[in-house]
Protein backbone atom coordinates (compact mmCIF):
# COMPACT_ATOMS: atom_id res chain seq x y z
CA UNK A 1 0.00 0.00 0.00
CA UNK A 2 1.83 3.34 -1.20
CA UNK A 3 2.10 6.15 1.40
CA UNK A 4 0.77 9.14 0.19
CA UNK A 5 2.08 11.17 3.65
CA UNK A 6 5.97 12.37 2.58
CA UNK A 7 6.17 14.97 5.58
CA UNK A 8 8.14 14.07 8.92
CA UNK A 9 7.31 16.65 10.98
CA UNK A 10 4.99 19.92 11.52
CA UNK A 11 6.28 23.28 12.61
CA UNK A 12 3.75 24.41 14.94
CA UNK A 13 2.47 28.05 15.35
CA UNK A 14 4.53 29.87 17.96
CA UNK A 15 1.99 31.55 20.78
CA UNK A 16 4.01 34.84 20.94
CA UNK A 17 6.21 36.20 18.61
CA UNK A 18 7.68 38.44 20.80
CA UNK A 19 10.74 36.76 22.52
CA UNK A 20 10.82 38.62 25.52
CA UNK A 21 7.60 37.31 26.43
CA UNK A 22 8.02 33.93 25.73
CA UNK A 23 9.96 33.27 29.05
CA UNK A 24 6.70 34.78 30.70
CA UNK A 25 4.57 33.25 29.44
CA UNK A 26 6.58 29.85 29.66
CA UNK A 27 6.77 30.10 33.38
CA UNK A 28 2.53 30.99 33.60
CA UNK A 29 2.14 27.40 31.87
CA UNK A 30 4.69 26.00 34.32
CA UNK A 31 2.84 26.57 37.47
CA UNK A 32 -0.52 26.35 36.01
CA UNK A 33 1.05 22.31 35.14
CA UNK A 34 2.42 22.43 38.46
CA UNK A 35 -1.16 23.18 40.16
CA UNK A 36 -3.23 21.10 37.96
CA UNK A 37 -0.51 17.92 38.40
CA UNK A 38 -0.45 18.78 42.49
CA UNK A 39 -4.18 19.22 43.08
CA UNK A 40 -5.54 15.98 41.07
CA UNK A 41 -2.49 13.82 42.36
CA UNK A 42 -3.94 14.44 45.42
CA UNK A 43 -7.15 13.99 44.64
CA UNK A 44 -6.21 10.70 43.52
CA UNK A 45 -4.12 10.01 46.39
CA UNK A 46 -6.71 10.74 49.22
CA UNK A 47 -9.54 8.89 47.01
CA UNK A 48 -7.55 5.95 47.21
CA UNK A 49 -6.16 5.63 50.52
CA UNK A 50 -8.95 6.78 52.69
CA UNK A 51 -11.84 4.02 52.59
CA UNK A 52 -14.21 6.43 53.72
CA UNK A 53 -14.34 7.85 49.86
CA UNK A 54 -14.69 4.57 48.58
CA UNK A 55 -18.09 5.74 47.05
CA UNK A 56 -19.67 5.69 43.45
CA UNK A 57 -19.16 9.58 43.72
CA UNK A 58 -15.32 9.50 44.57
CA UNK A 59 -14.44 6.57 42.25
CA UNK A 60 -15.55 8.74 39.31
CA UNK A 61 -13.97 12.18 40.69
CA UNK A 62 -10.93 9.81 41.05
CA UNK A 63 -11.11 8.57 37.19
CA UNK A 64 -11.27 12.71 36.65
CA UNK A 65 -8.56 13.56 38.16
CA UNK A 66 -6.65 10.65 36.63
CA UNK A 67 -7.87 12.19 32.95
CA UNK A 68 -7.13 15.84 33.93
CA UNK A 69 -2.96 14.70 34.39
CA UNK A 70 -3.38 12.84 31.26
CA UNK A 71 -5.35 15.96 29.53
CA UNK A 72 -3.12 18.59 30.66
CA UNK A 73 -0.41 16.64 29.68
CA UNK A 74 -1.00 15.77 26.14
CA UNK A 75 -0.42 19.41 24.96
CA UNK A 76 1.13 21.39 28.08
CA UNK A 77 5.16 19.77 28.06
CA UNK A 78 5.38 20.16 24.23
CA UNK A 79 4.11 23.55 24.44
CA UNK A 80 6.37 24.88 27.34
CA UNK A 81 9.51 23.12 25.17
CA UNK A 82 8.53 24.68 21.87
CA UNK A 83 8.70 28.00 24.06
CA UNK A 84 12.21 27.62 25.05
CA UNK A 85 13.02 26.06 21.41
CA UNK A 86 14.39 27.60 18.86
CA UNK A 87 13.12 24.73 16.51
CA UNK A 88 9.14 24.56 17.13
CA UNK A 89 8.49 21.46 15.51
CA UNK A 90 6.66 18.07 16.02
CA UNK A 91 7.09 14.44 14.13
CA UNK A 92 4.61 12.99 12.11
CA UNK A 93 3.80 10.19 15.12
CA UNK A 94 4.04 12.82 17.08
CA UNK A 95 1.61 14.91 16.06
CA UNK A 96 -1.29 12.23 15.37
CA UNK A 97 -0.19 10.68 18.67
CA UNK A 98 -1.02 13.65 20.32
CA UNK A 99 -4.41 14.30 17.88
CA UNK A 100 -5.16 10.69 19.80
CA UNK A 101 -4.89 11.42 23.00
CA UNK A 102 -6.31 14.77 23.00
CA UNK A 103 -9.78 13.43 21.21
CA UNK A 104 -9.53 10.78 23.42
CA UNK A 105 -9.22 12.07 26.43
CA UNK A 106 -11.36 15.40 25.90
CA UNK A 107 -14.61 12.74 24.76
CA UNK A 108 -13.48 10.72 27.74
CA UNK A 109 -14.13 13.26 30.17
CA UNK A 110 -17.46 14.62 28.21
CA UNK A 111 -18.87 11.16 28.99
CA UNK A 112 -17.38 11.14 32.73
CA UNK A 113 -19.10 14.60 33.39
CA UNK A 114 -22.24 13.02 32.37
CA UNK A 115 -22.07 9.78 34.37
CA UNK A 116 -20.95 11.90 37.47
CA UNK A 117 -24.35 13.60 36.87
CA UNK A 118 -26.65 10.49 36.20
CA UNK A 119 -24.70 9.52 39.64
CA UNK A 120 -26.01 12.68 41.24
CA UNK A 121 -29.34 12.34 39.86
CA UNK A 122 -29.39 8.49 41.05
CA UNK A 123 -28.47 9.85 44.82
CA UNK A 124 -30.76 12.42 44.53
CA UNK A 125 -33.99 10.80 43.12
CA UNK A 126 -33.45 6.98 44.64
CA UNK A 127 -31.62 7.71 47.63
CA UNK A 128 -32.42 4.48 49.20
CA UNK A 129 -31.59 2.03 46.15
CA UNK A 130 -28.19 4.33 45.66
CA UNK A 131 -25.54 1.76 46.61
CA UNK A 132 -27.40 -1.03 44.79
CA UNK A 133 -27.48 1.03 41.56
CA UNK A 134 -24.62 2.41 41.41
CA UNK A 135 -22.72 -1.00 42.78
CA UNK A 136 -18.86 -1.59 42.29
CA UNK A 137 -20.11 -3.78 39.23
CA UNK A 138 -22.27 -0.79 37.49
CA UNK A 139 -19.43 2.23 38.56
CA UNK A 140 -16.22 -0.04 36.91
CA UNK A 141 -18.73 -0.59 33.74
CA UNK A 142 -19.56 3.15 33.22
CA UNK A 143 -15.63 3.84 33.71
CA UNK A 144 -15.09 1.37 31.37
CA UNK A 145 -17.46 2.08 28.76
CA UNK A 146 -16.77 6.24 28.75
CA UNK A 147 -13.13 5.54 28.39
CA UNK A 148 -13.44 2.63 25.59
CA UNK A 149 -16.05 4.58 23.95
CA UNK A 150 -14.15 7.58 23.80
CA UNK A 151 -10.72 5.68 22.80
CA UNK A 152 -12.15 4.16 19.37
CA UNK A 153 -14.04 7.28 18.86
CA UNK A 154 -10.55 9.39 18.78
CA UNK A 155 -8.58 6.80 16.74
CA UNK A 156 -11.48 7.06 14.16
CA UNK A 157 -9.81 10.55 14.04
CA UNK A 158 -6.14 9.84 14.20
CA UNK A 159 -6.42 6.74 11.75
CA UNK A 160 -8.13 8.94 8.51
CA UNK A 161 -5.92 12.51 9.27
CA UNK A 162 -3.15 10.21 9.19
CA UNK A 163 -4.46 8.82 5.55
CA UNK A 164 -4.57 12.56 4.15
CA UNK A 165 -2.29 13.84 2.07
CA UNK A 166 0.55 16.61 3.41
CA UNK A 167 2.56 17.49 0.37
CA UNK A 168 2.39 20.85 0.41
CA UNK A 169 3.01 22.37 3.44
CA UNK A 170 4.79 21.44 7.15
CA UNK A 171 3.40 24.50 9.05
CA UNK A 172 0.39 24.23 11.30
CA UNK A 173 -1.22 27.51 12.29
CA UNK A 174 -2.06 25.92 15.78
CA UNK A 175 0.23 25.63 18.67
CA UNK A 176 -1.07 21.86 19.12
CA UNK A 177 -2.14 19.32 16.68
CA UNK A 178 -5.86 18.95 15.88
CA UNK A 179 -8.10 17.61 13.33
CA UNK A 180 -8.52 21.24 12.35
CA UNK A 181 -5.63 22.81 11.63
CA UNK A 182 -4.33 19.57 9.99
CA UNK A 183 -7.46 19.34 7.71
CA UNK A 184 -6.14 23.00 6.67
CA UNK A 185 -2.89 21.75 5.22
CA UNK A 186 -4.33 18.57 3.13
CA UNK A 187 -5.16 18.79 -0.46
CA UNK A 188 -7.59 16.32 -0.60
CA UNK A 189 -9.94 17.75 2.48
CA UNK A 190 -12.31 20.00 0.38
CA UNK A 191 -15.40 17.64 1.16
CA UNK A 192 -14.15 16.79 5.18
CA UNK A 193 -14.05 21.11 4.98
CA UNK A 194 -17.31 21.30 3.94
CA UNK A 195 -19.00 18.76 6.26
CA UNK A 196 -17.30 20.16 9.07
CA UNK A 197 -19.04 23.37 8.69
CA UNK A 198 -22.09 21.48 8.14
CA UNK A 199 -22.12 19.72 11.09
CA UNK A 200 -20.60 22.70 13.05
CA UNK A 201 -23.82 24.76 12.28
CA UNK A 202 -26.00 22.19 12.99
CA UNK A 203 -24.24 21.26 16.50
CA UNK A 204 -24.19 25.40 17.43
CA UNK A 205 -28.06 25.31 16.84
CA UNK A 206 -28.71 22.19 19.45
CA UNK A 207 -26.16 23.21 21.61
CA UNK A 208 -27.84 26.93 22.11
CA UNK A 209 -31.35 25.33 22.20
CA UNK A 210 -30.40 22.64 24.80
CA UNK A 211 -28.23 24.72 27.07
CA UNK A 212 -31.22 27.67 27.25
CA UNK A 213 -33.43 24.75 27.80
CA UNK A 214 -31.31 23.73 30.60
CA UNK A 215 -30.59 26.88 32.15
CA UNK A 216 -34.51 27.31 32.23
CA UNK A 217 -35.87 24.47 33.61
CA UNK A 218 -32.58 22.77 35.54
CA UNK A 219 -31.08 25.86 37.28
CA UNK A 220 -32.93 26.84 40.25
CA UNK A 221 -34.98 29.79 40.85
CA UNK A 222 -34.65 33.04 42.91
CA UNK A 223 -35.42 36.29 43.00
CA UNK A 224 -32.39 37.62 41.53
CA UNK A 225 -32.00 35.42 38.05
CA UNK A 226 -36.15 36.52 36.82
CA UNK A 227 -33.61 38.71 34.68
CA UNK A 228 -31.59 36.33 33.55
CA UNK A 229 -34.36 33.84 32.87
CA UNK A 230 -36.18 35.90 31.11
CA UNK A 231 -33.14 36.63 28.64
CA UNK A 232 -32.56 33.06 28.26
CA UNK A 233 -36.04 32.46 27.54
CA UNK A 234 -36.24 34.99 24.85
CA UNK A 235 -33.02 33.30 23.32
CA UNK A 236 -34.39 30.15 23.45
CA UNK A 237 -37.58 31.22 21.63
CA UNK A 238 -36.16 33.53 19.21
CA UNK A 239 -32.71 32.97 17.98
CA UNK A 240 -33.18 28.72 17.16
CA UNK A 241 -36.27 29.80 15.22
CA UNK A 242 -34.16 32.60 13.38
CA UNK A 243 -30.69 30.38 12.50
CA UNK A 244 -32.46 27.58 11.58
CA UNK A 245 -33.50 28.50 8.01
CA UNK A 246 -29.60 30.29 7.37
CA UNK A 247 -28.73 27.12 8.41
CA UNK A 248 -30.72 24.08 7.44
CA UNK A 249 -32.29 26.11 4.02
CA UNK A 250 -30.86 29.25 3.13
CA UNK A 251 -27.31 27.64 2.65
CA UNK A 252 -28.23 25.00 0.57
CA UNK A 253 -28.24 25.63 -3.39
CA UNK A 254 -31.17 23.00 -4.23
CA UNK A 255 -33.52 25.53 -1.50
CA UNK A 256 -32.37 28.49 -3.03
CA UNK A 257 -32.85 27.80 -6.36
CA UNK A 258 -35.96 26.63 -5.89
CA UNK A 259 -36.49 29.93 -4.25
CA UNK A 260 -35.67 31.68 -6.73
CA UNK A 261 -37.96 29.67 -9.32
CA UNK A 262 -40.94 29.99 -6.93
CA UNK A 263 -40.89 33.78 -6.24
CA UNK A 264 -39.63 34.61 -9.62
CA UNK A 265 -43.01 33.12 -11.10
CA UNK A 266 -45.13 35.44 -8.78
CA UNK A 267 -43.54 38.41 -9.25
CA UNK A 268 -44.29 37.89 -13.05
CA UNK A 269 -47.77 37.59 -12.25
CA UNK A 270 -48.12 41.05 -10.68
CA UNK A 271 -45.96 42.30 -13.52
Amino acid sequence: MENITTVNEFLLLELTSIQELQPIVFVTFLILYMIDLFGNVSILVIVISEPRLHSPMYFFLGNLSLLDICYSSVTLPKLMSNLLSTHKTISFIGCITQLHFFHFLGGTEALLLTIMGFDRFVAICYPLRYTIIMNPQMRILLAAVAWLISFFYALMHSVMTACLNFCHSQKLRYFFCDVKPLLELSRTCSVLHKALSTCASHFMVVSLFYGTVALTYITPTSATSVIQERFVAVIHTTVPPVLNPLIYTLRNKEVMSALRRVFGRKFKLFV
